[in-house]
């Protein structure tokens, strides 16, 4: 493994069997991984029985260790970045480091793997040939802006929502795009319970009205037509 570099190694967002044999070589190879919870990615480490030291690095401590990361890994060191679920830096903390690691001239690599939108966006059935993703909408200030802003949009769009925020977040897109605009909700995706809901915003909103969602769950909006 070469010195003095940082691996981005998504992990699974659900089956513990999606994970690639490289994740897996260079999380064992590693001197260190930072982990957004380390007790999270502590079970699948003790699943491969993978026993690289841990370190937490998270939205919360992110912009005070960053420095100090890249420092050690100038100096020599091979870190493994991983967030709880998926691939580091996609919603999740990973930018930061990336960039002070450019402007120190240290190494990065980022492997493939595991992230929530793609699955979604493909079985969605939507064109996925161009798409947007948006990642978790603004919780209050911007919010309706950046709706109104996407009103016309004509790519597909890849929105995250948390289960006690998805009927606030159709509601609005009736509001915005028209209660008739095609939406895919995917849940749980890779899981035992894994479904997907697809059909006009109003149907989709009624559905689960009757039905409260649980676990992670990423919504693909149809583009506008023109």
């Amino acid at each position: 493994m070469e010195a003095g570099k940082l691996y981005l190694v998504p992990t699974p967002i659900g089956n513990l069997k999606d994970i690639t044999l490289r994740a897996l070589e260079v999380l064992t190879q590693a001197d260190q991984i930072l982990a957004e919870d380390t007790r999270t990615s502590g079970k699948l480490l003790k699943h491969y029985g993978i026993e690289t030291p841990m370190r937490s690095y998270h939205m919360h401590n992110e912009h005070r260790i960053v420095e100090a990361l890249a420092g050690e890994l100038q100096a020599g060191r091979t870190m493994a970045l991983i967030s709880d679920a998926g691939t580091p830096g996609i919603s999740d903390p990973g930018f930061l480091l990336v960039r002070q690691c450019q402007q120190l001239g240290v190494a990065v690599e980022c492997l493939p793997g595991a992230t929530a939108l793609i699955p979604a966006l493909v079985a969605s059935g939507f064109p996925s040939d161009r798409f947007v993703f948006e990642g978790f909408l603004p919780v209050k200030k911007g919010r309706k802006t950046r709706l109104v802003q996407l009103a016309s949009e004509p790519r597909t769009m890849v929105f995250y929502e948390s289960p006690h925020k998805l009927l606030k977040t159709l509601e609005q897109f009736c509001d915005v795009f028209g209660a008739e605009r095609q939406v895919s909700v995917s849940r749980e995706l890779t899981k035992l319970y894994e479904e997907t809901i697809r059909g006009s915003l109003a149907e989709v909103l009624d559905h689960f009205r009757a039905r409260p969602p649980k676990g992670e769950l990423v919504v693909v909006l149809a583009g506008a037509s023109g």
